[in-house]
């Protein structure tokens, strides 16, 4: 069954001269296709990146956030009232399920939204995990209301100002679906399959997915800024990076993300690839279960984090593309507190630290990790295997587990763990987007926030945060709060990594994100 799938792959690529087929061997399968119900990075570039559009996006390869199916908008004075002056003439997908009637208006806008933050609508019941990005970040409570003042004019009242919420709408959870489709599908009591099979206004259409082994992707023949530059896209998922590698370097794929970082040479020196690397906003940290018993008292979370050797990780785990790291948020964002230093490693003061909190000879926790690899962590066993021998000299015994990554998202979002190891990239560019969606109460609350810590004074201080616009005062908030977090302990935040894709030279358009999302519309086979 393998040889038939890679060698469809193969005649693609065979093929790509006259049908410019690109191959991308991605490194997990997606959770679905739908950008609000989902965090993973691999669900979003084969969903957000590929299939939709939002009302606003960011400029290919920045931060600067652009118009898209807004055209433009503007805010009252108080920050309280966005008015959103919508594109005309975008269409949506033509497949084999779905034939829309009209193009896209406000009725999309509002649908999209309103599923998200009244559990009544009917487009809620779409989502059997809920809308997690909304929720941590408190779209329920901030959208006061959402109105359509024409067909092509939308209005957004919200409760509290939202410095970064502009922003936010260009996220990936943002992607507007259509409501004549997920009328559609509730209609005939199928409303998850907004998810399985879905419809957008993107550059690619979604043709199939064969779970585990490949997505195809077809040219959007009316995309609205024009004929997207493959027409045909193919998602190869393959989760070990050395196969990815070999895969690259045996024509299989075009393109692939995160090879192991002992390959990274070997990639460099083959004349027939480009290798990017970039220092992208992404964290790879170590959460602690706040809420199991060993792990409630701070002293034990910051004697583990003491405990760590993040040097030797670094050059055993990530073979010295990744810097140390010890706050939440990037070192290169604004609001990073550089006045907060680096703790570094001491057994003995750990050991002193439990002793305190009632645990001298130590206790028994699990972790839980993925398999495979990804853009935070190219070997998450090893990771957690090299925390489990640093532990291990304080007493701490620990049971490694690995398993798949959705499973592992299910698992830690319920709290099955003790400890996992997890990475996250912003998405945004602003500090706020790594710290409600990881460590705010209702992210605790949802289970996003996978150390299910709680602090009143931290929340109000992001909070507070999300209010201003001066950016000055912004920053000094923002600083507090990193305070708090080196003194609770949360996380021990391990490592800013390098980002490495590799592709082969005749491909060409691609501009690395610092998100790290890979979008494909303008990228090439020549």
């Amino acid at each position: 069954m393998k040889l038939i799938k890679y060698t469809a792959i193969a005649l693609a690529l065979a093929t790509s001269a006259q049908a410019k087929t690109l191959v991308y061997c991605s490194e997990a399968s997606p959770e679905g296709f739908d950008g609000g119900m989902f965090t993973a990075a691999a669900t979003h570039d084969a969903s957000t990146e590929a299939i939709y559009n939002r009302l606003t996006e960011f400029e290919k390869g920045g931060t600067k956030v652009v118009p898209a199916l807004a055209e433009k908008w503007e805010a009252s004075k108080d920050g309280l009232e966005y008015t959103f002056h919508l594109r005309r003439g975008v269409k949506f997908h033509t497949t084999e399920w779905f034939k829309p009637s009209r193009d896209f208006n406000a009725d999309d806008v509002l649908w999209t939204f309103q599923r998200m933050i009244d559990d009544k609508h009917p487009g809620a019941k779409a989502s059997l995990q809920g809308w997690p990005y909304a929720a941590d970040m408190g779209f329920p409570t901030l959208i006061k209301k959402i109105e359509k003042l024409d067909p092509y004019k939308v209005k957004f009242t919200l409760s509290k100002p939202e410095a970064p919420f502009v922003a936010n709408l260009a996220m990936g959870f943002a992607d507007i679906v259509s409501a004549e489709y997920a009328m559609q599908l509730d209609k005939a009591g199928r409303p998850g399959d907004i998810s399985l099979k879905p419809i957008g206004t993107g550059p690619y259409v979604f043709k199939r997915y064969e779970k585990g082994s490949q997505i195809r992707y077809d040219a959007n023949p009316t995309f609205w800024r024009g004929k997207p530059g493959s027409d045909k896209l193919i998602f190869a998922i393959t989760e070990d990076g050395a196969v990815r590698t070999q895969k690259l370097k045996r024509g299989e794929c075009n393109f692939m993300v995160y090879p192991k970082p002992a390959d990274i040479p070997g990639l460099k020196a083959d004349p027939k690839l480009t290798v990017l690397q970039t220092s992208a906003l992404l964290l790879t940290y170590v959460a602690f279960n706040a809420q199991k018993p060993q792990l409630k008292d701070k002293r034990v979370r910051q004697a583990l984090a003491l405990a760590l050797d993040k040097n030797a990780m670094i050059k055993a785990v990530w073979e010295g593309n990744a810097s140390p790291a010890h706050l939440p948020l990037p070192s290169r964002m604004w609001g990073y507190n550089k006045a907060i230093p680096a703790y570094k490693t001491d057994i003995e003061k750990a050991k002193k630290l439990l002793k305190e909190a009632g645990y001298p000879n130590g206790f028994d926790i699990n972790i839980l990790v993925r398999n495979g690899s990804s853009g935070s962590n190219p070997n998450p066993k090893l990771a957690a295997e090299m925390l489990q021998a640093d532990w291990k000299k304080l007493g701490v015994n620990v049971k490694v587990t690995v398993m798949e990554w959705v499973e592992l998202q299910k698992r830690t979002k319920a709290g099955e763990h003790d400890v996992t190891i997890y990475g996250w990239a912003g998405d945004n560019g602003d500090p706020d987007n790594f710290l409600t969606p990881n460590l705010s109460c209702s992210a605790a609350e949802s289970g996003e926030n996978r150390s299910r810590w709680c602090n009143k004074e931290f929340d109000k201080l992001i909070d507070q945060a999300k209010r201003v616009t001066d950016l000055k005062e912004r920053t000094k908030l923002y600083e507090a709060a990193q305070k708090i977090f080196i003194e609770e302990m949360p996380w021990a935040t391990l490592v800013e990594p390098l980002t490495t894709v590799a592709f082969q030279k005749n491909v060409v358009g691609f501009k690395p994100s610092p998100f790290t999302n890979n979008n494909f519309e303008n990228v090439s086979v020549k």
